[in-house]
């Protein structure tokens, strides 16, 4: 095992708190998933997974904070800056998609794709929803929060074992989901 360790100066509960809520939002996302057996039908989940996807900004915003490091902060302030810019692009496009079934349910959206995938009746939309979906995830052309300068990972520079554990967890959740 490693040797969990903190930084001197930071904030002691906000940091170790906020990878645990980043894996928590990542926990919370699956239960929206329209799985082929319908348990339960939760009518405002396009609604509550945009909403977990706004707090994921909180998470990354206090994890650079609390540990009171110049260069984990900008990286958290870069990566907040560019989850923000494009939430705004990918709720418009799933707002569209709204507007076209006229419900906010996952399984309705699933159910309405039986015969025919939303990717042939909106081919432009499809490429505007995966550049949001890469930028959202911090994947190739659009991971800015690490900065090639500083050579630092940027908002998780500080954390180590658990914690650093736990972020990238969910990085990699969000992504599957």
């Amino acid at each position: 095992f490693k040797e969990q360790t903190y930084p001197y100066f930071s904030n002691f509960l906000i940091y170790y708190f906020t990878p645990v809520f980043m894996l928590f939002l990542s926990f919370i996302m699956w239960v929206l998933f329209p799985f082929l057996i319908n348990i339960y039908s939760f009518n405002f989940g396009i609604l509550f997974f945009l909403c977990c996807i706004g707090m994921g900004v909180y998470g990354v915003l206090l994890s650079g904070w609390s540990s009171n490091s110049n260069y984990a902060l900008l990286g958290g302030l870069r990566s907040v800056a560019q989850t923000i810019s494009y939430e705004v692009s990918m709720a418009l496009i799933i707002i569209c998609l709204v507007i076209f079934i006229y419900s906010f349910n996952f399984i309705d959206f699933m159910s309405y794709q039986y015969y025919v995938w939303f990717i042939f009746f909106s081919f432009p939309l499809f490429f505007c929803w995966f550049s949001s979906c890469l930028a959202e995830t911090n994947r190739s052309p659009f991971d800015f929060a690490e900065g090639e300068s500083e050579l630092v990972s940027g908002f998780n520079v500080e954390y180590s074992s658990g914690g650093f554990a736990f972020i990238f967890l969910s990085e990699y959740m969000n992504i599957i989901f």
